[in-house]
């Protein structure tokens, strides 16, 4: 009998043809389905030797229940706070990710929205589709200068180096805050200089947000720390939407505290604060920083292949835990 895998995300023609000569294979297609709830994730994760998930919550019960016989979970993301983590470690469950393959792409939207919320292209944008450009534009939507301003980057990882690399072309002064402190040489190679937290809050004008979400960076920015920003800085957030306070971040637009902020992610995905739609200075899009078309084949097929390894009995390509 074939081991059997539960696959809760999209996954092209190639790699379900893969892991059906493999496995066999319970897919729910997540552009069909949606996020099923954890109470489904549980029933169908049940007698199962692996897992490919993409977003949906894993609880402690899928690792406890299946102790013995789930040997992985291959997260289709970077982030795996969706997962028990530590259940899986205590289950001697294996947890992988697919860093690496995303990398660009998450640092081209980062620099993406903060030109968009920067420059108001977005505001430009609907000004122009609602018929009101009529005249000279001298006048309309000044924004902030790129060029020779400060960028603060909070987690300074693959990502966050990357992020460095595209803003040292838009001549940026770039400082960072990580949990450790690069090696010197990492530094000098991102023209980045360490600062602590609140200091970089204080200096940035631009301040991008790629740290994981843990129980330490839960609300990281919150409304002391907003206060502490420049009033004409922007807070662009892709990494995870609970590191803002979102309401506190509503308060601070709508006070003036900062001048804008640009969001990829929310701290109630899907939902977010309705208020936030209101307010000409926010840029909002729906968690699409890894979307490219590459990116998001290639961290499915990494995702299987982590799987695969690791029930073929092989290292897998990017563990994040180390069971048992």
């Amino acid at each position: 009998m074939k081991p059997s895998v539960f696959v809760h995300s999209w996954a092209p023609d190639d790699v379900l043809a893969e892991l059906g000569r493999h496995y066999d294979v319970d897919y729910a297609n997540m552009f069909e389905l949606g996020i099923l709830p954890e109470e489904e994730i549980v029933a169908r994760a049940a007698g199962k030797d692996g897992l490919v998930i993409l977003l949906a919550p894993v609880p402690r019960a899928v690792f406890e229940d299946n102790a013995g016989t789930l040997k992985v979970c291959a997260s289709v993301s970077v982030g795996t706070d969706n997962i028990d983590v530590a259940a899986a470690t205590e289950a001697g469950v294996l947890v992988t990710n697919t860093a690496g393959v995303l990398d660009d792409a998450v640092a081209d939207m980062a620099m993406g929205l903060l030109l968009a919320i920067g420059r108001r292209v977005v505001e430009a944008d609907r000004y122009v589709r609602a018929g009101l450009f009529q005249t000279s534009g001298f006048e309309l939507f000044w924004g902030a200068t790129v060029k020779g301003e400060t960028l603060g980057i909070i987690g300074m990882g693959r990502i966050g180096r990357q992020v460095a690399a595209r803003a040292k072309g838009f001549g940026l002064d770039i400082l960072y805050h990580n949990r450790n402190r690069l090696d010197p040489a990492l530094e000098a190679d991102a023209n980045a200089t360490y600062c602590p937290l609140d200091e970089l809050l204080q200096r940035a004008k631009y301040v991008i947000l790629l740290t994981p979400l843990t129980p330490e960076t839960h609300h990281m920015i919150n409304a002391d720390r907003l206060s502490l920003m420049r009033d004409d800085g922007y807070l662009i957030n892709i990494s995870r939407g609970p590191v803002v306070e979102e309401e506190a971040l509503i308060e601070a637009l709508n006070g003036g505290l900062i001048a804008g902020a640009a969001l990829d992610v929310y701290e109630n995905e899907p939902n977010f604060a309705p208020a936030l739609a209101e307010l000409d200075n926010v840029v909002l899009t729906p968690h699409i920083g890894s979307g490219t078309v590459e990116v998001r084949h290639n961290m499915v097929r990494l995702a299987a292949k982590n799987l695969i390894a690791v029930l073929s009995g092989e290292p897998a390509l990017n563990p994040i835990n180390a069971p048992d």
